[in-house]
């Protein structure tokens, strides 16, 4: 059914056939330049924060805040959200030492499904409304500036962390936009802030939040365990805790999320088998485990790591970051029962994941980890692993029943 001409009985449509598609959230802003986040990703990227992301540029940068540029005849965009949130489910059983794993990548990977749902959301919207018009549309992959498209819209407001705080879902929301050359008025921003509250700051344990919504990337657990490929900082290590894929931590602490209702949908789940959890091997559909398995993450082939994750947010990390990310987490947890492991990863995995296995080695520091320490340095050829071997045989165990009188 056409509308009747009137942008306001338009932009009813839109909404409403967005959650007819599924989507929870939906606003719409100008399509004007954001030119202040232009100039403060501009800043941020000269200042060295986004360090580490060599294709995070000035171009993109530039690319990306101007709608024109990315639609010629730009007049609005569509700002659409999906909440992913799921509640923690208990824990894996005794026995088997686990790391954590980001709530938005314990099930599918969420770019393929929500552009799909994007194109088919245009697609039926030029049906309903019964008129042609141009589109474009992104998910946080492509090179325009989500967070600020969503703020601007009155889809949330931009908590201290950096992330959009949606009222009800929190920050716990995929994040799409639809540049198009449909005229109608946009939403206005929301009036809202954090106000004093600075909890996500202060419990960011790698200290990556260096000013409320100022963030150093290189810092920050979701990159380190995700897009870094080279070793982790020695210094940055201890405070990783046990994640080994991405990093809730600041989200979980947010007061706006703990208000945040859980998803009803099944787009982003998947059967448990793809991911290592030991004993979750059958039953229904179902988000994907809190945690993996870090010593049968260590023993992983290349096939099996393809065959698992395949799908899924984690094929990202690579097996070698992935086993890299496991090692940290085993010496954070001092598990004297996987120095087996940790040996067979020193003496036969990747240069990468031997150099994280001798740190981990070194911070457990059982009789038996020491061997296998001494065993590594003589075979070992590497430069780099060697001087990781070193710190470690240097390192005082972090184990009470390892340190002498």
């Amino acid at each position: 059914m056409a509308p009747d001409g009137s942008g306001s009985d338009m932009k009813t449509i839109v909404a409403s056939y967005a959650a007819e598609l599924g989507f929870d959230l939906v606003q719409v802003a100008s399509a004007e330049d954001f030119t202040e986040d232009q100039n403060v990703a501009l800043e941020r990227l000269r200042a060295g924060l986004m360090d580490g992301l060599p294709w995070y540029t000035e171009a993109r940068i530039r690319r990306g805040t101007s709608p024109q540029e990315l639609l010629p005849g730009a007049r609005s965009i569509i700002c659409l959200g999906v909440n992913y949130y799921q509640p923690d489910k208990p824990g894996p059983p005794p026995g088997n030492p686990a790391g954590k794993v980001a709530r938005y990548a314990r099930g599918r990977d969420y770019h393929k499904p929500m552009k799909n749902q994007m194109r088919a959301y245009v697609e039926g919207l030029r049906v309903v409304l019964d008129t042609p018009f141009a589109a474009r549309w992104y998910v946080d992959d492509g090179p325009m500036l989500d967070r600020a498209a969503a703020r601007r819209s009155g889809l949330g407001w931009t908590g201290k962390n950096t992330n959009l705080l949606a009222p009800n879902l929190g920050s716990w929301v995929f994040l799409g936009q639809v540049i198009t050359d449909l005229e109608m008025e946009a939403d206005p921003p929301l009036r809202k802030s954090c106000g004093a509250c600075v909890r996500c700051i202060d419990a960011c344990p790698t200290g990556a939040i260096v000013a409320p919504y100022t963030v150093d990337n290189a810092r920050c657990i979701s990159y380190l365990t995700i897009e870094n490929r080279g070793p982790i900082p020695a210094e940055l290590r201890p405070q990783m805790q046990d994640w080994v894929f991405g990093c809730d931590i600041c989200q979980d602490i947010c007061p706006v999320n703990r208000k945040a209702i859980s998803s009803e949908s099944v787009r982003w789940r998947m059967e448990p088998g793809p991911f290592l959890q030991r004993g979750r091997t059958e039953g229904p559909a179902q988000p994907g485990p809190e945690s993996l398995d870090l010593v049968g993450l260590l023993e992983m082939s290349e096939e099996e790591f393809r065959r698992r994750f395949q799908g899924t947010p984690i094929l990202r990390a690579k097996r070698a970051g992935l086993q890299r990310n496991a090692c940290v987490a085993l010496g954070n947890r001092l598990e004297a029962a996987a120095v087996p492991a940790l040996r067979r990863a020193l003496l036969n995995g990747e240069s990468l994941v031997r150099g994280h296995a001798a740190w981990a080695l070194g911070r457990i520091g059982t009789a038996e980890a020491q061997q296998a320490l001494d065993e590594a340095r003589v075979e070992e050829m590497d430069h780099q692993v060697l001087e990781e071997i070193a710190d470690a045989q240097g390192a005082p165990s972090l184990r009470p029943e390892s340190r002498t009188p």
